[in-house]
């Protein structure tokens, strides 16, 4: 099957709280940023759409986490084939203020002041991170990201 998916599922003010699915299994929450029609480079989230992973051994992020992971880390898995955007990894972080326009992983969420957080995020990284660069690296590149919102009766669904 080897199938990658994000699907946003809930929306803060700023953040969008996503799942991410490996061959249909739920592996863990991503925090994003906020929707928008057009990408704005840190402060929404990527298009809905088909894209490409890729691993990225050059990028500064690459150093930092080749030392926080060094029996594990081969690359930052890279989100490429975004339109007018480069270097969006899937990375650790709590809060939509950390994404930069990537999504963050989490293994547990919370909602704060009408804003989503994504807790246990380096567990959640260590977990994903080697399932992904194994797709890669079998040729299983493609992820599609995929808006399924609820919409119910809260301020956050508006």
């Amino acid at each position: 099957m080897n199938k990658i998916s994000i699907i946003r599922v809930k929306r803060g003010h700023h953040s969008t709280l996503s799942h991410l699915y490996i061959d249909g299994i739920f592996m863990c929450y991503l925090l994003e940023d906020r929707i928008a029609s057009v990408k704005v480079a840190g402060q929404t989230c990527i298009p809905e759409g088909d894209y490409h992973l890729t691993m990225n051994t050059t990028a500064g992020m690459n150093k930092r986490y080749k030392n926080r992971f060094p029996e594990f880390h081969q690359g930052m898995v890279q989100i490429s084939g975004i339109k007018g955007f480069d270097l969006v990894f899937f990375h650790i972080g709590n809060y939509y203020s950390e994404t930069r326009g990537c999504p963050l992983t989490g293994h547990y969420w919370n909602q704060s002041n009408g804003d989503f957080e994504v807790l246990q995020s380096a567990f959640s990284y260590q977990q994903i991170y080697q399932k992904l660069i194994a797709m890669i690296k079998a040729g299983s590149q493609d992820i599609s990201v995929i808006n399924r919102i609820e919409h119910d009766e809260s301020p956050l669904a508006a």
